[in-house]
């Protein structure tokens, strides 16, 4: 469907386009007949809600925003197609072994994402992966089922080993996995040292690599893993020592976000024949477990661009089930219980930070009014009127190189002090209304000549939004990663403004210049016009992985006010509500007291005074309590 010109009625069905949600949503998101984006249940459309609406009602309260808004349902739904697919794929291949995944905790630890995982996993015996001290103290607690694996993956200490055999001995079912060979050491002699027999997995280093953002974190030169060799030695010394029954587990790791599924299959095969061989050896394996990395299609594509995902989960699934059926078919090896540790694709979906927009600023918005020039009107600003008015079909590109080259003549004589500055802003202004003019004629153009190409973001608002991008979307900062992009509402509206979007640090990086698209990377959002006195939300999609564990205070911006909703019949109710940070504790993770900056305060107050600064009493009282206010208050800027 072609996109809506500006003289037909801009619809829903449009909207939806634009901003690719069915593309993205995986049936969870839609922009709905009011012009609200709402949020649904993919098992029962009509149990939908409107996010715009949450957010007001929740802001009529008290609560302010920026905030996440999570749908612990979607968690739930998520177990719901990974573990449905894979006993599909089970059942149709005929596989005589069943299928069991295990969340690393790594990728979100919030409370609300693991009690979903565990207490909803546990019908279907989802286990938990620890990378940690801390996440497997956090792990072992938690209310899994009893045969849910616990695995423990990462460097470990002896106190790491010592934890994960106290889980033994609780009668859990936890695997120590080998991440290096010098590990073997320290777990069978901790072993021996508390009279606990340990199940033991091996990391095995895939020579295979996946594609995508994170294709360096496998192969030859990946972190983690024991090579042929070493792998070879430990069920030596296991098998010397009365342990190789200890060896239940083979692991491997492809990588993140694996974007093509043909290279998950070959890593897949060399997984599954290791294990193969390992049997062969004698180890009674029981578990192979190929890692992470089902991709979240971010963008809709599907393809292979690091965004997206060229495959969904079923044919993950069946990938994954039919390469090891086959290996272990032709090497005569038992079927091992299939492991995947997806974290992404389980948690993603989940969260949606609304950003409220406070300001809009641009090249193309009311321009200011200038005085008027004295005397003789400079001849480069005579020659800008003149291209200014000359703008056509005809001549949009000789206009537009002209402009350009008489811009940078500006720079060179104010520089030299052959121009004023109310010249210069004469010439910028008219250098804008040029740029104006000339990206009207390349919107009607089938082909848009390459030194034109930038015009749309040149000519963009910047739209000025209360959040802080190294706490919200620290992966977009860090790496450039791509997050859905939507506003709340209005989306029964044609967006008349391209924007980009900066936050309220004062760092340089606050910024996103990037969004999603179906064919290509876009440098612009399409946006509405502000309007004065009325609330404007944009919507950040798919955040719920990594965000809320890579997140950083840069600024003393601290974690957001968070929602946990729960769709029913007929509405929405909220679980829980989970205050922000307040300034005075992210204040004191960097090490200070707040008696300590109240003492400081003071003294201040006394050294303005002995330096003939005298405040008043109440002046006194309102600088106090201003003080201790916003030590109290949200870190973000607060709308009244």
């Amino acid at each position: 469907m072609a996109h809506a010109t500006l003289d037909t009625p801009f619809t829903i069905a449009d909207a939806e386009e634009l901003y690719s949600i069915p593309a993205w949503g995986s049936g969870y998101f839609r922009a709905g007949k009011g012009g609200d984006m709402e949020v649904m249940l993919r098992s029962d459309p009509s149990q939908a809600a409107s996010i715009h609406g949450i957010v007001e009602s929740l802001r009529v309260r008290g609560h302010q925003v920026p905030m996440i808004v999570r749908f612990p349902q979607l968690i739930e739904d998520r177990l719901d197609r990974i573990n449905q697919s894979f006993a599909a794929a089970v059942s149709e291949a005929g596989y005589e072994a069943h299928y069991q995944g295990v969340y690393p905790v790594k990728v979100n630890q919030r409370r609300m994402v693991i009690e979903t995982i565990a207490e909803y996993g546990a019908r279907y015996m989802t286990g938990l992966e620890a990378g940690s001290k801390a996440e497997l103290a956090l792990i072992l607690v938690q209310d899994t089922h009893p045969e849910a694996l616990i695995c423990c993956n990462g460097f470990k200490d002896d106190d790491f080993v010592r934890l994960a055999l106290w889980g033994r001995k609780l009668g859990k079912p936890v695997v120590i996995t080998l991440e290096k060979y010098a590990e073997l050491e320290r777990v069978l002699r901790v072993a021996r040292e508390m009279g606990v027999p340990p199940v033991i997995g091996i990391r095995y280093r895939l020579h295979a690599k996946g594609a995508g953002q994170w294709e360096a974190s496998g192969g030859d030169g990946a972190k983690f893993g024991l090579t042929s060799t070493e792998l070879i030695d430990a069920v030596r010394v296991l098998r010397e020592q009365d342990m190789l029954g200890a060896l239940q587990m083979i692991h491997c790791h492809v990588g993140s976000q694996l974007t093509d599924v043909r290279k998950i299959k070959v890593a897949v095969r060399e997984a599954a024949q290791v294990y193969v061989d390992v049997r062969a050896m004698g180890a009674d394996v029981r578990y192979l477990n190929v890692g992470g990395g089902l991709a979240v299609d971010y963008d809709g594509s599907k393809t292979t661009f690091e965004a997206s995902a060229n495959y969904g989960i079923q044919e993950y699934a069946d990938t994954v089930v039919y390469t090891i059926k086959e290996v272990c078919d032709d090497g005569g090896a038992q079927h091992p219980v299939i492991v995947t540790e997806s974290g992404r694709a389980l948690t993603a979906h989940h969260a949606v930070l609304v950003m409220p927009v406070i300001d809009a600023m641009g090249p193309t918005r009311t321009p200011h009014d200038l005085p008027p020039l004295d005397g003789e009107v400079h001849q480069l600003v005579r020659d800008m009127r003149e291209l200014a008015r000359s703008v056509s079909i005809k001549t949009y590109r000789e206009v537009y190189n002209e402009a350009v080259s008489n811009k940078e003549t500006m720079h060179a004589l104010f520089d030299l002090g052959y121009l004023t500055l109310l010249e210069r802003a004469y010439v910028e202004q008219l250098f804008q209304q040029v740029l104006t003019k000339v990206a009207k004629v390349v919107e009607q153009l089938e082909y848009v000549p390459e030194e034109l190409e930038a015009l749309p973001k040149r000519l963009a608002d910047t739209y000025v939004c209360n959040f802080s991008l190294f706490q919200g979307m620290p992966d977009h900062w860090a790496i450039g990663q791509l997050f859905p992009i939507v506003p709340l509402s209005r989306l029964h509206e044609r967006p008349g403004r391209e924007a980009t979007l900066v936050d309220i640090s004062c760092d340089s990086d606050g910024k996103i210049d990037k969004f999603i698209d179906l064919r290509d990377v876009r440098s612009t959002l399409p946006v509405h016009e502000l309007r004065k006195g009325e609330p404007y939300y944009l919507g950040a999609f798919l955040t719920g992985a990594y965000q809320d564990v890579l997140a950083n205070t840069h600024n003393l911006f601290g974690r957001v006010n968070e929602a946990h909703v729960r769709l029913e019949p007929g509405g929405w109710r909220v679980e829980l509500l989970v205050n922000g940070q307040k300034a005075r504790r992210v204040i004191q993770n960097m090490g200070y007291e707040v008696d300590t900056l109240h003492g400081w305060l003071q003294e201040e107050i006394r050294e303005s005074e002995q330096a003939g600064i005298a405040l008043s009493d109440e002046e006194k009282r309102a600088l106090v309590e201003l003080y201790d206010a916003e030590l109290v208050g949200y870190t973000y800027l607060e709308q009244v």
